[in-house]
């Protein structure tokens, strides 16, 4: 009887230390992944054990064992998220599982700017590695994705939203495309074209005329204005004469150089609102909700011009006499005083570093 008493203190005392030892083990960091990094991916529905092969698989748990002690003193067990996650450090057992269980998943922010059209927001894509820019142009045909809004539509420019999306390295163009065209349907809402609609446009022609608004400036105070004087001459039918049209068809037909010529006007292009009356076809860029917003809600104005003032702003005119007073001051006379200032600064400047 005192053999198997002793017998039985020693295999408490041995059980003891083991538990006592795993218990130390899930609280040591430990790194067994000789690269900068690892990754590992647990699929949707992996139970426990299924996810303690793949951590030990990658290195960022030492060993089963270990693994499931960490998760009988965290608790966590039933709390673990599917996802990509990334280890760049030693971590301890219980700080994985944490980990895990807070759905922190490796993603990579890529924010696609206001104004951009789709080749552009293409080479975006390819800088982050998801996929060739071609992918992205391609996945950008798929009209199907906006057709309840605008069925007329043969791609997708104007109707990428643009902002920063949280992605997955697996990631590919055709499923952020449909992320990018279902934020703009949440973003334009059935109020904002219920409320174009009453003015007599469509959804086409609001965030083409938004486009060109995002392009004209990228002031929140001045887009309604401008939204204001593009819509006046709609009204009246006076052409638009909008520079940043003739742009977007040059650099569809590969013709733009970087600056816009008095030849560049006369481009032969549906675009060209130089040549053309109206809208042009489309969208010339995608623009943010405060375009969109400026074409839903433009200022009350009678203005029908508006020229740059050179630092980011416009001077904006009701009439052909005041505008090109004030083409004559801002442009005219401010580049020629320019040029002047550039030639008296080469004189002087002769000999001095």
């Amino acid at each position: 009887m005192k053999k198997f008493a002793l017998f039985l203190f020693v295999l408490l005392l041995i059980a003891g230390a083991c538990a006592g030892w795993l218990y130390v083990r899930v609280d040591q960091p430990y790194r067994g992944y000789s690269g900068a990094e690892q990754f590992v991916d647990i699929p949707s529905g992996s139970g426990s054990r299924a996810i303690g092969e793949r951590l030990v698989a990658g290195g960022v748990v030492s060993d089963h064992l270990t693994f499931r002690m960490a998760m009988w003193v965290s608790g966590q067990g039933r709390h673990l998220k599917a996802g990509e996650y990334r280890f760049d450090q030693s971590m301890t057992p219980l700080d994985v599982i944490g980990k895990i269980a807070r759905g922190e998943v490796y993603v990579i922010p890529v924010t696609f700017p206001e104004g951009l059209t789709v080749a552009e927001m293409a080479s975006i894509f390819a800088s982050h590695n998801l996929g060739p820019a071609s992918a992205f142009v391609a996945a950008s045909k798929n009209a199907a994705l906006i057709a309840p809004l605008d069925p007329a539509a043969r791609d997708l420019e104007g109707y990428l939203f643009p902002e920063t999306y949280p992605l997955t390295r697996h990631t590919d163009a055709p499923t952020l495309v449909r992320l990018m065209a279902d934020r703009f349907t949440h973003v334009f809402t059935p109020e904002m074209r219920d409320a174009v609609l009453a003015r007599g446009l469509d959804v086409r022609r609001t965030i083409t005329l938004a486009s060109i608004v995002e392009k004209e400036t990228a002031r929140p105070d001045e887009r309604p204005l401008v939204a204001s004087v593009y819509l006046n001459r709609l009204r009246i039918g006076m052409p638009l004469q909008c520079d940043p049209t003739v742009i977007y068809a040059l650099t569809r037909a590969g013709k733009y150089a970087g600056n816009l010529t008095r030849e560049s006007l006369t481009f032969d292009s549906p675009y060209n609102t130089y040549r053309y009356p109206g809208l042009p076809p489309g969208p010339i860029a995608s623009p943010g909700k405060a375009s969109i917003d400026a074409v839903v809600h433009p200022a009350d104005s009678e203005y029908l011009y508006f020229v740059s003032r050179n630092d980011g702003s416009h001077v904006f005119a009701k009439t052909l006499d005041e505008h090109n007073r004030n083409v004559q001051k801002y442009q005219v006379q401010y580049f020629r005083e320019k040029r002047e200032e550039g030639r008296a600064g080469g004189k002087g400047g002769k000999g001095r570093k």
